[in-house]
């Protein structure tokens, strides 16, 4: 009895041996991190100096920098920008309302087509690696249809797509592109205004909220110091919490 004991009992070990050998490999459960929203930062007015590269690379987080056409270090900045990895776009110069001063070769609503897309051409050829382009200034370009078709439908042609810096709630822009089949997008918050650190932190933190309520936010910023250190001590934190940073031309993939 006992001898028939200890040969069930080996008999039991082996087959449990040959099942174990023989078992399928289970597949490893990964956990994806739960995004909690898409964050796009937008910085304008690149081109006037190169005081501020050495700040910017210390942001280990996805950047957008919208670039100032022809002026002083227009494309040495491009190029910099674009070699360490951050998104380029061209911040285009366009007719205010307000009587300001304003950059050389501006689209106006009063220009021909010809002219318009003359200016586009010679303002996207000086910024090397540009993926789309916003409004520098534009409360009355923005608003115009004419002026905006025509720029809008080059865009087009060219793969490039548009950020409305939202200047004005009369802009055109957001319709048209959708009626043209244009990739566009449109500014949430202004991180800047006052160039004042907790200021800034509180337009960011406005951000962040905006994009855990539907899932993306896009702030824009300008090429300042201080905004550069803000945004280099709050980002990791804001990215801790769940919140992922991307270039602009992701939110629309």
């Amino acid at each position: 009895m006992k001898k028939l004991a200890t040969i069930i009992l080996i008999l039991v070990i082996l087959f449990a041996l040959i099942a174990f050998l023989t078992r399928k490999p289970q597949k490893a459960v990964s956990f994806k991190p739960v995004i909690k929203g898409r964050i796009a930062i937008v910085l304008d007015d690149w081109g006037y100096n190169l005081n501020n590269l050495r700040s910017i690379e210390e942001i280990k987080y996805p950047l957008t920098a919208s670039i100032l056409p022809n002026i002083a270090y227009t494309r040495k900045v491009a190029e910099e920008l674009h070699s360490r990895g951050f998104e380029v776009i061209l911040h285009l110069p366009m007719e205010p309302e307000e009587k300001l001063s304003l950059e050389k070769n501006t689209i106006k609503t009063s220009m021909e087509k010809t002219q318009i897309l003359n200016i586009l051409d010679s303002d996207l050829s000086s910024i090397a690696y540009a993926d789309g382009v916003s409004n520098h200034m534009g409360s009355k370009a923005t608003s115009d249809l004419k002026t905006m078709e025509v720029i809008f439908k080059e865009l087009k042609n060219r793969h490039l797509y548009f950020l409305d810096s939202f200047v004005t709630s009369k802009s055109v822009c957001s319709d048209l592109a959708r009626k043209i089949g244009l990739r566009s997008f449109t500014r949430d918050v202004f991180l800047d205004n006052l160039e004042e650190r907790e200021y800034i932190k509180q337009q960011i933190y406005k951000l962040k909220a905006k994009a855990r309520a539907k899932g993306f936010a896009i702030g824009i910023g300008h090429d300042r110091k201080v905004t550069l250190e803000v945004l280099r001590e709050v980002m990791p934190q804001i990215a801790k919490e769940g919140y992922k940073f991307v270039f602009l031309s992701e939110l629309s993939r």
